[in-house]
């Protein structure tokens, strides 16, 4: 009888999922906890805390302790993880979890280590750490063991890993600190510029959702869209069109596409005859802005193809990893 439970965590600059195994995806909120500042003490975490994201009064602070997929604020991100390990109820009489945490690519040794001891002081027995493009892969329903090229572009939150595997492992990767948090900050500088208008990181979030694009937008689709006008101060409402966001977003998209490029051109022969064949697969939540698939199509000459579970693919491949233990070293 085992006792102990082997859970999955993608830690995310957005989101945090956890996998447990036998079970599949038991937690996906947002990774922001609210502390009180003057305690120190966490009054809100996850989806209750996004909620007071830049609508806090002064001694109430929302923190997304996740800066570009690395950990900026170790306390608080302890706080996240213990709060949803705790809420699991995983710990037995004699048993503490195994975990297995992603993170991306290019992380130093040192941030590594510092995740790896966040983990053990939430209680975990083992911690395993994978790196985030192979456990995307994996989740996206890639075979990666055999001797062939699969290609991965994984656009999260606050990173964008682009990666090459095979026989199971990374051959050439990059990680790059363009995403979803990156495309919102140009979306707000866009409508700043354009029209006067400040808007917040939520309010940038939906329009990105909304009528985000990257590639033949079409002027039709509109969303209105508050903030405060910059020249009188006041709160006020313009109306913004998908054209516009293809505009704000291109340097985001171009810059994801170079990188691909890149990582193309560091990749043995054999191994892009492959990727030719069976095209590249985007993960995370950044695949699901609106023709990303084909603007890197265009580019690269290449067939995109969006994984069908983009938003869960590295807690999905998470759980594959728990369930055949030949993948985790």
């Amino acid at each position: 009888m085992k006792l102990s439970k082997e859970i999955g965590i993608d830690l995310g600059t957005a989101n945090i999922l956890i996998y447990v195994k036998g079970e599949g995806i038991v937690v996906n909120e947002p990774s922001v906890v609210t502390i009180n500042t003057e305690t120190n003490r966490p009054i809100a975490v996850g989806e209750e805390a996004r909620d007071m994201l830049g609508k806090t009064p002064g001694k109430f602070q929302a923190i997304r302790p996740l800066k570009d997929g690395v950990i900026a604020d170790f306390q608080i991100t302890e706080i996240l993880i213990t709060h949803f390990i705790n809420k699991l109820n995983l710990k037995g009489v004699f048993s503490r979890p195994t975990i297995l945490i992603c993170c991306p690519s290019n992380i130093t040794s040192i941030e590594k280590s510092a995740i790896q001891d966040v983990a053990l002081r939430c209680g975990a027995k083992r911690v395993y750490i994978e790196e985030e493009p192979k456990v995307a892969a994996i989740g996206a329903g890639l075979d990666i063991s055999k001797p062939s090229g699969n290609m991965v572009i994984d656009i999260g939150g606050g990173t964008t890993d682009v990666a090459v595997l095979s026989l199971g492992d990374i051959v050439t990767s990059t990680s790059l600190k363009v995403a979803g948090d990156k495309m919102d900050a140009e979306l707000i500088k866009y409508v700043k510029d354009k029209y006067k208008l400040l808007i917040g990181d939520r309010t940038a979030e939906e329009i990105k959702v909304n009528i985000g694009t990257a590639y033949g937008a079409s002027a039709e689709d509109i969303l209105d869209v508050r903030g405060r006008d910059l020249v009188t101060g006041l709160p006020h409402t313009i109306q913004l069109n998908a054209k516009e966001t293809q505009e704000a977003l291109e340097e985001c998209c171009s810059t994801i596409l170079r990188a691909t490029k890149q990582v193309l051109e560091q990749t043995p022969p054999e191994l892009s005859a492959d990727i030719v064949n069976k095209g590249i697969f985007l993960t995370g939540g950044g695949a699901l802005l609106h023709n990303l698939d084909k603007y890197l199509e265009e580019g690269l000459g290449v067939p995109v193809f969006v994984a069908d579970n983009a938003l869960d693919c590295v807690a999905e491949g998470c759980g594959i990893m728990l369930e055949n233990t030949q993948y985790l070293k």
